[in-house]
């Protein structure tokens, strides 16, 4: 009965999504700053038609936040669904074929701006919900929804909305659709996301450049210096020498090292491709898998010093820079590891110069238990749907409005998206797949259906 009534409304879901599509909620432009309203008032009237017996438009100190609930049975589970209504500009406009805010369908694709992140994936859900109501008359379980409109920019309001707000928020499960699967044929859930420390690290000679005919061969170069430092903090094999993140790597399940091993979707053949490079560097003891969403990563991503402009100048600098980003173990808090960073930083510098670390920005990750109820279930109804048993998934990066549901609410959060890894997102033709579509519908309409018996 469920799949009969998506299939019978799916026409009317795409053509709801693309009215939504169609406003261009660019949260990163100023003069866009209406349309990411817009945005969130059509979302919240859809709600609120769909039956919520509360909506809301609430402001925050950036973007507001569309919240909304029906929560009619003190004995059933509450579940609060997340998404975002803002997107990513549409530039290289040149490169679209088919205008960005006009859903265009091509090769059963939904191609728009927002085909995935975040509106198509919103519908995930939004869909799902039409067909319980056409079905049993009322939602099974009690639902809430939060919907950020600065997701795309950083989310700088959602964690003290989500703080301030913690008693009304409260759930049994958050249910995030913002997030992808290996493919159709290897169905996933997410399990764990990884937290970020981004640093900047400073490193000073002497008091001023100096002219290396003069002063080559006796004076410090901070340059030299923060080469060494970084070499000593990950070796040539890729590996971190910082104890700390080592040991907060959390084990994997049996089935993920199974997978991980068969490597059936090509993963590591991907990545080379992805990359343009004949092999995969790092820990080559561990899979690519784990080397991505696993295990910690310490990345330069860029270096000042000196000079570098046209001609030559031979000056021994009086500074260095470099800006670092470690990706953190799933379950290890950012705080902890900025203070092991710091430890290592100033145990592996030469001798003879001064060193400051900066932080420039860090955000936990998170992990959801692979077999509790909530997990259980959602797999369950995505095995039934897909027609096997999904795998979880490590993600690499990421997403600090879940860590913040995970610290604050203190209840699983699923990661339970529909999208895949050639979606095109953040870049031109940008896209969704209807079966991907219509399967999410058919996967939460069931979870939440079993939920409610």
């Amino acid at each position: 009965m469920l799949a009969a009534t998506i299939d019978a409304q799916f026409d009317q879901r795409l053509k709801e999504l693309a009215e939504w599509l169609k406003i261009p909620s660019i949260s990163a432009l100023p003069q866009h700053r209406d349309d990411v309203y817009k945005a969130g008032e059509w979302a919240r009237a859809y709600l609120e038609n769909m039956g919520f017996a509360h909506t809301a438009f609430v402001e925050t100190e950036g973007l507001p936040v569309v919240y909304a609930e029906h929560c009619p049975y003190p004995d059933k589970p509450t579940l609060l669904f997340y998404g975002h209504v803002d997107v990513q500009p549409a530039d290289p406009l040149e490169l679209w074929q088919s205008p960005p805010f006009e859903a265009t369908i091509r090769d059963g694709k939904l191609f728009a701006r927002g085909a995935n992140d975040d509106k198509g994936q919103c519908m995930v859900w939004l869909g799902a919900l039409q067909a319980l109501k056409a079905v049993h008359g009322n939602f099974p379980v009690n639902i809430k929804v939060v919907l950020e409109s600065e997701e795309e920019i950083g989310g700088h309001s959602i964690e003290t909305y989500v703080k301030a707000h913690a008693e009304q928020l409260k759930c049994d499960a958050v249910v995030v659709c913002d997030t992808s699967m290996y493919s159709p044929e290897h169905p996933s859930i997410c399990t764990s996301l990884r937290g970020i420390v981004y640093n900047e690290v400073i490193v000073r000679g002497g008091k001023t450049d100096m002219h290396s005919g003069m002063y080559g061969g006796v004076a410090p170069n901070p340059l030299h210096a923060l080469a060494l430092l970084i070499g000593r903090l990950k070796d040539e094999d890729g590996k971190i020498q910082i104890p700390e993140l080592l040991a907060a790597v959390p084990d994997a399940t049996a089935d993920e090292v199974a997978f991980w091993d068969k490597d059936p979707v090509g993963f590591a053949a991907g990545l080379l491709g992805d990359m343009a490079t004949t092999q995969l560097y790092g820990e080559n003891e561990h899979s690519a898998y784990a080397r991505t969403g696993l295990r910690p990563t310490l990345e330069v991503h860029g270096i000042v010093g000196g000079f570098m402009g046209e001609g030559s100048k031979t000056v021994i600098p009086a500074e260095a820079k470099a800006k670092m980003s470690l990706r953190l173990p799933p379950g290890m808090a950012p705080q902890p590891a900025l203070e092991a960073f710091k430890n290592a930083v100033a145990a592996h510098m030469p001798h003879g110069y001064a060193v400051e670390v900066k932080n420039l920005g860090m955000g936990a990750g998170m992990m959801t238990d692979w077999n509790n109820p909530f997990m259980l279930t959602a797999r369950k109804a995505m095995a039934s749907v897909y027609g096997k048993e999904p795998v979880p998934m490590r993600m690499g990066g990421s997403v600090p409005v879940c860590a913040v549901f995970d610290s604050v609410l203190m209840v699983p959060v699923l990661l339970v998206g529909f999208g895949l890894p050639d979606d095109d997102l953040h870049a031109p033709n940008e896209k969704y797949s209807l079966d991907q579509l219509k399967k999410g519908m058919n996967t939460l309409a069931l979870f939440m259906d079993e939920l409610g018996r």
